[in-house]
């Protein structure tokens, strides 16, 4: 019975999921919109190369250009230039390859065995990318679907062609995309997931009674962190390339584009997400019951978590600054208050630990390190214009 009811919630969950994310995309721009639209490009793309191939040409291998068609109607229009590339050569080469073999032995089995590996040895060369298993695919349908001739191998590579030029003509005449919006929204999660792993740890240091879970809640708070960091590099990665060859964007309307964040701020957070990391590290050992460190007194640690609050809330203003460029003012007032918080902690939990007479030598050594690196994130945190987070505030 509980298995029934542990499945039903699985399929609820997931249900609920695809109706959410039918929401997002009917509601306004977002990443459910641009799966949503190159589905539907896809599926025209291949529905038009079918109609060209299938039922006015009557080809007898019309299934090629659906085929390359679909698959090529990729997330940029330089993306569906090169990978149509990779794929027609690799496509090419499991054509005549298939053909010739065939032409030599005359046997269907023999061929299949003789081309298969040669091809597939092929199909990891670096230089056709993900696009070169469509070499022994070919090769098969060559050897098993038809009589092979001359006249179905031109064909087969005509209808290659002709898919390969629908599918990249739809992808760049019909809402080429664009994945300008994608580097702010990656960004901004990056900080809100920081400003959540830091406000998570000060939490649990300031109740003071940590469960066994609590030291895995932290790094899976810090993996999270980590996976944002890569989501980033690859919304920047996306909203370089988008920009190539793409028709909708000539260069006289690109000064027009909405500004996109610094690259410089994807290094300040990667920065920040690795001395969050540190800090984590630190915490689990502090955490764990067989720690080979000493242990730090109570009050210090809980000092030390509320300078965490402080920089968890300069992460939320600092996030405000990249999601509402227009609030910028109010968001750096925020900032600048958040960070004189984090300078008054510092500098108080600082004389606390350099006097003996109130700490242990256990706790100057483990804050110690907390504190530089809760340092570390404070000079990074804060903006060129705020020089006083540096070293021995």
């Amino acid at each position: 019975m509980g298995h029934g009811y542990e499945k039903l919630y699985v399929v609820r969950a997931e249900a609920r999921g695809i109706v959410d994310a039918a929401v997002r995309a009917w509601r306004g721009p977002g990443r459910e919109r641009d799966l949503l639209v190159q589905s539907l490009k896809a599926a025209g793309a291949a529905t038009l190369a079918w109609a060209v191939s299938g039922w006015w040409l009557k080809d007898p291998v019309a299934l090629m250009a659906p085929w390359v068609a679909v698959v090529l109607v990729q997330a940029t229009v330089y993306r569906s230039l090169f990978k149509g590339l990779q794929q027609l050569v690799a496509i090419a080469v499991g054509t005549l390859l298939a053909a010739g073999v065939e032409a030599l032995t005359g046997n269907t089995l023999i061929s299949v065995a003789l081309v298969l590996p040669v091809v597939m040895l092929l199909s990891n060369w670096p230089r056709l990318g993900d696009q070169g298993i469509y070499g022994p695919t070919t090769a098969l349908f060559t050897l098993t679907s038809a009589p092979v001739s001359s006249l179905t191998v031109s064909h087969r590579l005509l209808q290659a062609l002709l898919g390969a030029v629908i599918g990249i003509a739809v992808n760049a005449l019909v809402l080429p995309p664009v994945h300008l919006r994608n580097v702010r929204e990656n960004l901004s999660n990056l900080a809100h997931g920081t400003q959540e792993t830091l406000a998570g740890i000060a939490e649990a240091l300031a109740e003071g009674d940590w469960s066994e879970d609590t030291p895995a809640d932290w790094r899976r708070l810090a993996d999270r962190l980590q996976q944002r960091q890569e989501s980033l590099r690859s919304a920047r990665q996306w909203s370089h390339e988008s920009l190539r060859l793409n028709p909708r964007l000539p260069w006289k309307s690109r000064k027009k584009l909405p500004p996109l964040p610094s690259e410089s701020e994807d290094q300040r957070w990667g920065s920040i997400v690795a001395q969050v990391g540190a800090v984590v590290g630190t915490m689990v050992d502090v955490a764990d019951e067989n720690r080979t460190i000493p242990a730090p007194d109570k009050q210090p640690l809980r000092d030390y978590g509320r300078l965490l609050a402080e920089l968890a809330t300069a992460c939320a203003a600092r996030a405000k600054l990249i999601c509402e460029p227009s609030a910028s003012d109010g968001a750096r007032r925020e900032l600048d208050e958040a960070l004189e918080a984090v300078e008054r902690h510092h500098g108080a939990l600082h004389k606390q630990l350099t006097d003996e007479r109130y700490v242990s030598v256990g706790t100057t050594a483990v804050l110690g390190t907390l504190l530089i690196q809760a340092q570390n994130i404070w000079h990074d945190i804060a903006p060129d214009t705020w020089p006083r987070a540096t070293a021995g505030a």
